[in-house]
């Protein structure tokens, strides 16, 4: 097939679980050398239509529609000399049937390289397996070609690679090793669903360019799922909306990503924090669903009261620090030896030293593994720290003893960066926000009416309906997952709260809507803010000052419109070019 041609159409596609419709009438077709961007929430169906493509669903799963691959039998007609081109409708195969499309025609790309990739069998066994299931080819010739396809996506030491364990190597080398084993069969079609969703900016962007270069070398065509119109920016071709199962809006990428004409796609791209400005207030779906923001040619509606470089400073460098860390170092030991010795250490963090003031938000950015989760455990007194000074309210915490400790940490909480698995999925939501005044008894003489109208009341402040008290985590989105973290480390009316990745693990809008309730509860009750993220647009927006931190070490400290304006390290520069932007 020549570049440009329909590789795989998708007509009336349907699919339902138990009677729920969750992708109704969805059509698209899929041209070669070209990128097809699915963009939505979690929720709208993206994936599902993906993995009904892939034969993937579960049994429950009722389909109907047709997804028609095309295919050549390499014949021509005489008398046109074009190539004639014979149409397989996959939701007729049978499983056998599907099995010789998986890989050989149609591969893909999951989100979560951890968990698509076998923990206990070596990277390069898992690509040589793929390549043996499809085609006829002895070991020596399989490890051949899977050690070249490793170099073409940009494996370092692929020799290596390929005798490593997943656990052994980086999150990006493990995406990179993903593509290979996509690739290894050659396939006409990719299906990259949330491929750099888990993946720092920095990383984002490497598999973003590898992704666009592998595909115009192999005229391949792709499915690019994301719920980030950001990163759709910067690979896709033409691009297809969906919203609660339809796709609302879709065309070529640069009319939708600049003149938007469904609200719901001029809400994800008003709902990305700007990069030029701070507003107080990131505008949501919701409000250009309900006509509350929608400017007529779609463009970007900013709350009045934007934040320039002066007017955002609020409680930077004022008064006494509530938080004073000096020369703070954590070290983990990797090796010791039979007797017990450390014989190879890792400097997780390495002499850093900041001030945070009183109604401030210091945002903390880094790639995984530059320590920024580390540093934020340290303060909490969570993981060991060595030779350091951290002074909480003229208190020295690294001389207290737990037991003085557990007195202060009701002042001290923390947002965990994942809603689903740092909540006890047997406990409910009126549990889960009251436990801690249960620990730390700080609830007194108050009666269970009394704790419950509490709760209540915390949870209204938060977004969450009374209603839901006596219900479980399963039963809410991720979005609704994170108020009730936020609920339960507020419900103790901490002086300084630390959000580890706390927005990272939500889409796009509902990005948003905590990002204002946390702007909104600080200034309503003066919190203090550590915010930890890869994320700069993300900080940048939040944040009154940025700390940004690289093996270990701080390399920059600086207002947050100062280091967007002018970075004084080279390193943050590189952060900031990552960050995905819609031209």
């Amino acid at each position: 097939m020549e570049q440009g041609d329909i590789v795989l159409e998708v007509k009336d596609l349907s699919v339902s679980f138990d009677g729920r419709t969750v992708v109704d009438n969805v059509s698209y077709a899929l041209r070669r050398g070209r990128t097809l961007g699915i963009v939505g929430e979690s929720g709208s169906g993206k994936s599902v239509s993906s993995l009904a493509i892939m034969g993937l669903l579960p049994k429950n799963a009722t389909v109907s529609g047709k997804i028609e691959l095309r295919t050549e039998n390499g014949k021509r007609k005489a008398e046109s000399g074009e190539r004639r081109a014979e149409n397989v409708d996959l939701l007729s195969l049978d499983e056998k049937q599907m099995q010789g499309v998986r890989g050989s025609r149609i591969a893909m790309i999951f989100q979560e390289p951890m968990t698509s990739l076998n923990l206990v069998q070596k990277c390069g066994a898992q690509v040589v397996e793929m390549l043996r299931l499809h085609e006829t080819v002895d070991y020596d010739e399989a490890r051949r070609r899977t050690i070249e396809l490793f170099k073409e996506v940009l494996l370092p030491r692929p020799e290596k690679i390929f005798d490593s364990y997943p656990f052994e190597i980086s999150g990006g080398q493990k995406q990179r090793v993903m593509i290979a084993m996509a690739l290894i069969c050659k396939p006409d079609i990719i299906i990259a669903d949330e491929p750099t969703t888990a993946l720092d900016v920095t990383v984002q962007k490497t598999i973003l360019e590898l992704l666009r270069d592998l595909q115009r070398s192999r005229n391949i065509a792709v499915i690019f799922i994301t719920h980030d119109l950001g990163v759709i920016a910067q690979i896709a071709d033409d691009i297809a909306v969906m919203y609660h199962g339809k796709i609302v809006e879709q065309g070529d990428a640069n009319d939708i990503l600049h003149h938007p004409q469904h609200p719901y796609t001029q809400g994800l791209l008003a709902c990305r924090p700007p990069m030029d400005s701070r507003p107080r207030h990131l505008p949501t779906v919701e409000e250009f669903m309900n006509g509350e923001r929608r400017t007529e040619n779609g463009e970007r509606e900013a709350e009045s009261g934007e934040v320039g470089a002066e007017s955002g400073k609020r409680k930077t460098e004022s008064g006494e620090p509530l938080l004073s860390v000096r020369n703070l170092d954590v070290t983990y030991t990797l090796e010791k030896n039979i007797f017990g010795k450390p014989l190879k250490q890792l400097k997780a963090v390495d002499g850093i030293s900041f001030d945070v003031y009183r109604g401030e938000t210091l945002g903390l950015v880094g790639e995984s593994g530059c320590g920024k989760t580390t540093l934020g455990r340290a303060i909490m007194r969570l993981v060991d720290s060595s030779s350091c000074s951290i002074t909480f309210d003229g208190r020295r915490l690294d001389t207290l003893s737990q037991r003085e400790m557990r007195s202060l940490r009701p002042r001290i909480q923390i947002i965990f960066q994942d809603p689903y698995s740092s909540l006890n999925p047997r406990m409910t939501v009126g549990q889960t926000i009251s436990e801690p005044l249960r620990v730390h008894r700080r609830n007194g003489r108050l009666s269970q009416s009394e704790i419950r109208s509490k709760v209540i009341d915390l949870m209204e402040r938060v977004g969450l309906q009374p209603e839901w008290f006596d219900r479980y985590p399963h039963e809410f989105s991720g979005g609704q997952r994170q108020r009730i973290c936020i609920a339960r480390a507020l419900i103790l009316n901490p002086d300084l709260v630390i959000c580890d990745e706390s927005v990272s693990a939500l889409d796009v809008s509902v990005q948003a809507q905590v990002l204002n309730l946390l702007n909104e509860l600080k200034e309503q009750f003066g919190y203090t803010y550590i915010f930890i993220s890869h994320d700069l647009s993300v900080v940048h927006f939040i944040s009154d000052r940025i700390m940004v931190m690289q093996s270990g070490r701080m390399v920059e400290l600086a207002d947050a419109d100062t280091l967007f304006s002018h970075p004084a390290n080279a390193y943050t520069q590189t952060l900031l070019d990552a960050i995905p932007r819609i031209e």
